[in-house]
């Protein structure tokens, strides 16, 4: 105890011998007066702002759908990812102890999510429940059982990712496991495998490139709102830099007033979407009830605000930085 009032005290004699208090109070009362500025132009240019504003908060709303649009794809794609899987199919006489073996082979892949062993029994089980309303199927299996039961040993296999089942296809077409395995189902759904592959890497590639496009509409209507409240603003500007200035301290009101638009445009977006949502999810949910948007939006809200406001902010910043950089540039 003695010891950190000891240091303490010295603390505070260094920070007064050096005037330590008096550059945070001065950095304070800059930042007061930064951000101050910026209110001002924000609120002196108010149509120009509401230009801004509403093109950030288009291309926020834009990439928000997107985001939307994306958790919609992501749960059809987890859908039919779990409907997706590849059998193996033994020899009948391929002992059992062998084909566990393989199991704890494949079990040790990375790729594989879970592997679940039928037995030939367990086999003829499943497939005399399943048929048990056929009578044509069951007289012909009845007559099939009795030269044994025709239903090999399998194991249904199930990747972490659609892509994956591939390199698990690979993996069994080692020397060492083909003479016992009869078939592999992997070709019949390599055309399901590689569509549904292809449409999540097209769905995410055109988002992408839709939210960059937004975005640089954006930093271009944004970046000329600016130019027009820089050229109203001139004159202080020179006279700021004639008296020392520095360029920081006139960038700063401006990039306050772009992360001003971006906080407006993330909040107003992130509320907008509240109607919006609470017409369109139970519609969504009719035609794929595992997809709640409106739920994820409740379960999600300050995560959402947040990242609508920081794209906000940074489209805004952004804008305000290059504009005022090519200014300070003459």
């Amino acid at each position: 105890m003695h010891f950190a009032l000891e240091f303490i005290l010295r603390f505070f004699k260094i920070y007064d011998k050096i005037g330590l208090g008096n550059f945070i109070n001065n950095m304070f009362a800059t930042f007061c007066r930064v951000v101050k500025s910026g209110c001002l132009n924000f609120y002196r240019n108010k149509w120009l702002s509401s230009a801004a504003i509403g093109t950030i908060s288009l291309a926020v709303f834009v990439m928000a759908c997107l985001l939307y649009l994306n958790v919609i794809v992501e749960s059809i794609v987890s859908n039919l990812e779990e409907k997706i899987d590849i059998s193996v199919y033994f020899n009948l006489d391929t002992p059992e102890e062998q084909i566990l073996k393989v199991k704890a082979s494949l079990s040790k892949l990375k790729e594989v999510k879970y592997i679940e062993y039928v037995s030939a029994k367990d086999a003829l089980e499943r497939f005399k429940k399943r048929h048990k309303d056929q009578p044509v199927i069951m007289e012909a299996l009845e007559a099939t059982l009795e030269n044994g039961n025709p239903l090999p040993p399998t194991l249904n296999i199930k990747a972490n990712l659609a892509s994956q089942y591939e390199n698990i296809a690979n993996f069994l077409n080692k020397p060492e496991y083909k003479k016992f395995i009869d078939k592999v189902n992997y070709k019949e759904n390599k055309t399901v495998i590689n569509r549904l592959t292809s449409v999540t890497k097209t769905v995410k590639k055109t988002g992408v490139i839709i939210s960059l496009i937004l975005a640089l509409i954006a930093v271009l209507v944004t970046f000329n709102t600016i130019r027009l409240t820089i050229y109203s603003w001139r004159d202080e500007i020179n006279i700021m830099k004639l008296v020392g200035a520095t360029n920081w301290f006139i960038r700063g009101p401006f990039l306050v007033e772009g992360a001003i638009y971006g906080i407006i445009s993330g909040v107003l977006t992130t509320l907008l979407f509240y109607p919006i949502l609470l017409l369109v999810s139970p519609k969504i949910s009719g035609f794929l009830p595992d997809i709640d948007l409106l739920y994820f939006y409740q379960v999600n809200f300050l995560s959402i605000l947040f990242f609508q406001m920081i794209i906000g902010i940074g489209l805004g910043a952004i804008s305000s930085f290059i504009a005022i950089r090519r200014y300070l540039k003459r």
